[in-house]
Order: structure tokens, then C-alpha cells, then sequence
């Protein structure tokens, strides 16, 4: 994939965007389990960065998604999973849909203040008894005259506590589980939206994550996103992009991590020489540099082909797949080489170790890349009738 100048102009933009105004703040938000969404996001918005991608209609820039995986990859610079987290359900999971089959009123209403960083948004798919599997959720909007009462709940909602509206996944008919699906827009102030309590995790630390709670929820239909019973279809499509989001989003932080490894192993002396001088290690650091460049050429291939409007289905779960069990070993190797201190809380490495964690489980964990994987190179078996 070949960039240009105004890629790399970008590229300058999140990186002084992250060193001025998140960097400085991650132990703390870490600490406190939050961080001041609409704030960052007001800044974020003020420097076009929330919308890239997005028609200039709605204040967007109106570029393809190579300038949006190139701001998703700046915020790998992070000292922290959780703010690129944040950012990148804004960006590339609960808008993409909206801004692809919304109405016009519904993108001036909802998708131009998320650009502008107005407001901080919310995907709300997966349920407590659902998860990765789609199909399954239970929550279900029936229609009362102009308006859809919406019952259900969802869990492990990002950025939730602070969210004002969420791009929901609601059941509406009774029809086969692929075709009773359908997209709505629920603002978070509506009458019967409870947001739960935060959940404790286990990294992510600084981004809050609550379950959603629908009570007899009256919305009107005009809030649907595209056709309805097409939600199915449309989350699947979303899900392209929030996979690619988390595939590209890990490569800078895995190169972080072994750079600060290796720096560490440099300084670190044990038997009379540095670290880094037993080959056992500056070899693992090698292998290690070389299966990030080897998931990168796999990333940029998969954005070079949605930017040409192919479907990038089976790349998009490779490249997912691959970056959540190299952020794992990635993580886990660098903390081996920092002996006790990466057993502590602070420490890169076990920051890393803690929130890498998430991107083998959210947005389809790596058993459902590995079944989506299987089914599209035609060797999932079939099922017995």
C-alpha cells in the first residue's frame, strides 16, 4: 500500500494529538477507570479525526479508509489500549452502518455531531447470552404505531457511562434469526435506558464498559437505520471495519513494546554483560519485530482491497485472528525479558499483557475468525441433518 503525503500529514496530526493530549493523562485515567470522553473527543473532532472516512455532507473529510487505518495505526502510540479503544468504536463500529444507509435526516441528527466529537457513541450487539454469536440476541423491538418499544438488554457496552446514543441490534419480526434483525439509533436519555454499573476488567482499565438495560423503550421508526429485517446483513458489514480497527490498531503498540524491551535490555546487566547481549533473547526480539511486519503487509493488504470496494471478509478475520494471538505472545515474551518489574501494575509490558487481552475475545472472538475463516475457504464440515 503506497502513501502519500497527505497520509503522512495525518499520520504527524494523531501522533501530536496523542503526545499532547492523551499521553500525559493515561496513569491517571487508568487509576481513576475513566477518562473524560467528551473532552478528548470535542479535540479529536476539532482536528477532523473522528470522521475521516466519512461524507463531507456531515462534516466529514470524505477520504477513503487507507486515511482512516492510518489514524487508527498513529493511535497504536498510546500508552494505553483503552483511549484507542474508545476512539475506534466511534469511528469504526457504531457509525460506519449509519453512515453508509442512514437517512439524511438520521446522519444530520446523529452522525454529524459524532464527527464533530459532539457526542460520544455506543455499539450495542453483544448480550449476556449471545456474545459472538449474532444470531442469538434477544432483545426485540415490536412496532406501536410510528415508534418501535424496544425490550432487552445488551453487555460489555464500550464507552456506555458517557455514551448519548447507541447504535443498537434489536430483533423486529419473527422471521429466520439472519432476517429479523434490524438497526436502530437509541439515545441514552430515552425513558426506560438504564446504563448498569461500570465493569471491573481486566485491562482497559480507562475506558469505562457497563451492560444496558431496555425497559419498554419507545423510539421512533424514523431512527431505523436502512431497511429493517437488513441489520443482520449491515452488522456483518460493520464488523469488517471494527475488525480491521483492531488488527491495524495493534501493530504500533506491538512495535512499542519490543522497542521498550529492548531498551530495557540494553540498560538491564545480569552476569557481567547487558541483556540484550544472550542470543536467546536478541533473537526473540528479532523473531518478534518480524511477525509484526508480517501482520502489517497482511493489514495493508486487507485496507487496499476495502478501499477498492472488495470484500474483505476473509482477510479482515485473518488479520484480527493473527493480531490477537501475536499481541498475546508479544505481550508475554516482552514481560519474561523484565524480570520482576514486569510483574508490576505500571510496567508497559504487563499494561499490554492486560489490555491485548481483549482483541482475542471483543468483535468476535478468535473461534468465530476461525469458524468465519473455515466457512470461506470451504472446509467448515456440514452440519448433520
Amino acid at each position: 500500500m503506497q502513501f502519500t503525503d497527505e497520509h503522512d500529514q495525518l499520520r504527524r496530526t494523531v501522533r501530536e494529538f496523542v503526545e499532547k493530549e492523551i499521553n500525559p493523562h493515561v496513569d491517571a485515567w487508568e487509576a481513576a477507570g475513566a477518562f473524560p470522553a467528551h473532552e478528548l473527543f470535542k479535540k479529536a473532532g476539532r482536528l477532523n479525526l473522528l470522521g475521516v472516512n466519512k461524507p463531507e455532507a456531515y462534516g466529514g473529510l470524505g477520504l477513503d479508509y487507507s486515511y482512516q487505518a492510518v489514524v487508527t495505526e498513529e493511535l497504536g502510540t498510546c500508552r494505553c489500549g483503552a483511549i484507542p479503544m474508545a476512539l475506534g468504536v466511534q469511528t469504526d463500529m457504531a457509525t460506519p452502518a449509519l453512515a453508509r444507509w442512514g437517512s439524511d435526516e438520521l446522519r444530520r441528527e446523529f452522525l454529524a455531531p459524532a464527527i464533530a466529537g459532539e457526542v460520544v457513541t455506543s455499539i450495542a450487539v453483544s448480550e449476556t447470552s449471545g456474545g459472538s454469536d449474532v444470531a442469538a440476541l434477544k432483545t426485540y423491538a415490536r412496532k406501536d404505531g410510528a415508534d418501535y418499544v424496544i425490550n432487552g438488554s445488551k453487555m460489555w457496552i464500550t464507552n456506555a457511562a458517557q455514551s448519548d446514543w447507541l447504535c443498537t441490534l434489536v430483533n423486529t419480526s419473527d422471521a429466520a434469526v439472519h432476517q429479523n434483525k434490524t438497526l436502530v439509533i437509541i439515545p441514552t436519555k430515552t425513558k426506560g435506558v438504564q446504563i448498569g454499573a461500570k465493569i471491573d476488567k481486566l485491562g482497559m482499565r480507562a475506558s469505562d464498559t457497563c451492560p444496558v438495560f431496555f425497559e419498554d423503550v419507545r423510539i421512533p421508526q424514523r431512527h431505523r437505520i436502512g431497511e429493517e429485517g437488513m441489520g443482520f446483513m449491515m452488522q456483518m458489514i460493520q464488523f469488517q471495519e471494527e475488525r480491521l480497527c483492531g488488527a491495524v490498531g495493534s501493530v504500533r503498540g506491538m512495535d512499542r513494546l519490543i522497542d521498550a524491551t529492548i531498551e530495557y535490555c540494553k540498560e538491564r546487566h545480569t552476569f557481567g554483560q547487558p541483556l540484550i547481549n544472550n542470543q536467546v533473547v536478541h533473537f526473540r526480539m528479532a523473531e518478534l519485530k518480524t511477525e509484526v511486519e508480517a501482520l502489517r503487509s497482511l493489514v495493508y493488504r486487507a485496507v487496499e482491497e476495502y478501499v477498492h470496494g472488495k470484500d474483505v471478509t476473509l482477510l479482515a478475520s485473518m488479520a484480527k485472528l493473527k493480531a490477537g494471538r501475536l499481541a498475546r505472545e508479544v505481550s508475554d515474551s516482552c514481560l519474561q525479558y523484565w524480570g520482576g518489574m514486569g510483574f508490576t501494575w505500571e510496567n508497559p509490558a504487563a499494561r499490554a499483557y492486560r489490555d491485548t487481552r481483549l482483541l482475542s475475545i471483543g468483535g468476535g472472538a478468535d473461534e468465530i475468525m476461525l469458524g468465519i475463516i473455515s466457512k470461506l475457504l470451504g472446509i467448515l464440515p456440514r452440519k448433520a441433518r
